[in-house]
């Protein structure tokens, strides 16, 4: 085998390493604990998990799903969690290769992997990630091939504004609120790192899917529109569909719609 025919394998490799310490930030960040210390252990048994009972998946695998310590069963979160981010990884240095491109929307979907699973458990979106991200973003793009500080900035804005003023909006007429602070400042931290042009093909994406999903919720549930549905993962869904095939989407519906000709 070429060495370079081992780089895909490599980028899983290492994406699966990295969503192992993704899950230490997903327990341990909504609880406002240290994401360094202790070391990774059994919340039920404090048993302090060794190198080889933390390999990404393998480890999963081989202990069956329990603690070694105690044998409680481990939530398949963690393996979920590792393989996702390994696929990320993997396809992204298949669309991008070894460039600075890979690493930073790498760092960005790690990122929404956090925030996605968090989201979904407590509702939440920490600003540790989001904040920090519309600032890492934004340096990032005075360095990337084809992406300018300008694009940077009026992604920034027109993500946070366009969701700032639909949550305004929308307290004025019922007098409730329908969106929380951190879905804002995590559009704009998508608009950061992927321009102003993937704000409006990220929110008609995650609202499609986001409808879809929340009344089928309902349906199957039996609950009416107060049923609180976390728009976090829909929001990611949409950034990372973007990335990987926003611009051909974007050309098949303007080529449908009639506005791609001429």
């Amino acid at each position: 085998m070429m060495a370079h025919e081992i780089f895909p394998y490599a980028a899983f490799v290492f994406g699966a390493v990295v969503g192992s310490f993704l899950n230490v930030c997903i327990c341990r960040m909504p609880l406002n604990e240290s994401i360094v210390s202790p070391p990774s252990h059994c919340p039920h048994c404090s048993y302090q998990i060794c190198w080889y009972d933390n390999i990404p998946i393998l480890s999963y695998l081989l202990l069956r799903g329990k603690c070694r310590g105690c044998g409680t069963h481990i939530s398949f979160q963690y393996p979920l969690v590792e393989l996702l981010n390994g696929v990320l990884s993997l396809f992204l240095f298949i669309r991008f290769g070894p460039t600075l491109a890979f690493a930073t929307l790498f760092l960005f979907c790690s990122a929404l992997v956090v925030i996605t699973f968090i989201d979904i458990e407590y509702q939440i979106i920490p600003d540790e990630i989001s904040l920090s991200g519309i600032i890492v973003g934004f340096v990032l793009s005075f360095f990337l091939k084809g992406h300018t500080w300008l694009n940077s900035l009026f992604g920034i804005l027109l993500g946070g504004g366009s969701l700032l003023l639909v949550a305004y909006s929308y307290q004025r007429l019922t007098g409730k609120e329908g969106m929380g602070g951190g879905d804002i400042k995590l559009l704009a931290m998508m608009g950061a790192f992927l321009g102003w042009k993937a704000v409006p093909f990220i929110i008609f994406a995650s609202s499609l899917v986001g409808s879809v999903v929340g009344v089928s919720i309902m349906l199957f549930q039996k609950k009416d529109s107060k049923l609180a549905i976390p728009f976090g993962p829909y929001l990611a869904f949409g950034a990372i569909l973007y990335i990987f095939y926003g611009r051909p989407l974007i050309r098949w519906y303007l080529g449908l719609s009639g506005f791609g000709q001429g």
